[in-house]
């Protein structure tokens, strides 16, 4: 057996005291890592092996991943001070993955924050000092398309800023706003003298829309005037009092509330069916689905809370596409209107089955068949449970498939 002896100095203290001093002493002997704050060490890219390697510069939306010690539990992660959304099941101790934030409003950016990542955790907190470039303009969206001189026009996308040049259908935008996060850029549409692309050009790039504005013949469907192919179903107008701003004939869905469940489209004012026209080139069906979209110009020119407007190729129900702007996230519902005219994108991807909730078709053959030739009909629907307190008031024109990819 082992003599244990104690020191006179121990000698008052207690058996417990000294196992707590015995603890202290050993613990010592190690690195202490509890309670250390973060710390980054470089920045790799998200990807499989060999292709994550080390990155010197990020972008908006890419996903990156900190590498360092401490880096668990962290409460928020920020780029040029715009926090990342934080999903804590792709964090170990020492890297985490992370999306860098889609929309950094790069020309409000402090000096003191610019290019710099902040790292937080409960234990406390670091900035790494790394480069994060605007990348490109982007444009998803233009407002109208087909406006008139003198119409509000705005180009939604993203990193929308440092402007060098914007041009719309071939004629150069002098004087536009940009909106601070870059997500959107609004202008007085001067006088077009032809079609053509938007092409907008910042620091960091040029984008070019792959379809044409001011244009109401490429792809085109049914214009209501030299292009007709209408059929059968509402009411054909041309006036500039009820729905300003038009360009020539348009087309008009207008009923008041629906039953529950009413489907009857094929009733007054509730669908615009055309004859049989050319979806798209034949040579063209090779193509992803999402490289088309079915667009066309809309007025609502009175609130429109309910009922849905859906688009279908001929009479078969199998693929359908809804358009309901008024249906928020959540069941949540507001009232939608539009000043004048805007421009409905609704890529062929967004054709699905089960009353247009279900799937997409796999390939363009399966949704438009092999000819892609065959009537169009925009028709309208509540497919609520509950019946409408209101119906819908819309006209719409420039019916089109071009293609936005």
């Amino acid at each position: 057996m082992n003599k244990v002896t104690f020191h006179p100095l121990y000698k008052s203290l207690s058996l417990f005291t000294l196992a707590v001093l015995f603890t202290c002493i050993q613990s010592s002997c190690k690195k202490d890592t509890t309670g250390a704050a973060p710390e980054i060490t470089s920045v790799r890219n998200y990807a499989a092996s060999p292709a994550d390697t080390l990155v010197e510069t990020i972008t908006t939306g890419q996903w990156v991943v900190l590498i360092g010690h401490h880096l668990k539990d962290a409460v928020q992660i920020s780029f040029n001070g715009v926090p990342a959304t934080i999903n804590s099941v792709m964090f170990s101790d020492t890297s985490a993955a992370v999306l860098v934030p889609a929309v950094i409003p790069f020309p409000s950016v402090p000096a003191e924050t610019l290019n710099t990542i902040r790292y937080i955790t409960r234990q406390g907190a670091t900035t790494y000092t790394f480069s994060i470039a605007a990348p490109p303009p982007s444009i998803t969206a233009v407002s109208n398309e087909n406006a008139n001189e003198g119409d509000s026009v705005y180009i939604s996308g993203l990193n929308l800023f440092f402007i060098k040049q914007l041009s719309f259908a071939g004629t150069v935008i002098t004087k536009y706003k940009e909106a601070n996060d870059g997500t959107s850029v609004g202008f007085v549409l001067p006088k077009l003298t032809q079609s053509g692309p938007v092409v907008v050009t910042t620091k960091s790039g040029t984008f070019t829309t792959p379809y044409n504005v001011n244009d109401v013949k490429t792809g085109v469907l049914c214009n209501f005037d030299d292009i007709n192919t209408y059929d059968w179903g509402g009411d054909i107008l041309n006036s500039s009092i009820a729905y300003p701003g038009n360009k020539g004939s348009y087309a008009v869905l207008k009923y008041g509330a629906l039953s529950a469940g009413d489907g009857s489209w094929w009733g007054g004012g509730r669908s615009i069916n055309m004859k049989k026209v050319q979806w798209l080139p034949v040579d063209s069906l090779n193509v992803p689905v999402d490289n088309y979209a079915l667009k066309f110009e809309i007025n609502v020119p009175v609130p429109w809370s309910a009922t849905s407007i859906y688009a279908i190729k001929g009479y078969s129900f199998d693929y359908q596409a809804r358009y309901e702007p008024w249906q928020g996230t959540n069941g949540a519902v507001t009232p939608f209107t539009t000043k004048g005219w805007n421009t409905v994108t609704i890529p062929l991807s967004l054709f699905r089955t089960n009353d247009g909730k279900g799937t997409a078709a796999s390939d363009l053959t399966t949704l438009l068949g092999e000819t892609a030739n065959g009537e169009i009909s925009i028709q309208t629907k509540n497919y609520s449970g509950t019946a409408t307190t209101s119906g819908l008031q819309a006209a719409i024109d420039n019916i089109r498939v071009v293609k936005i990819k």
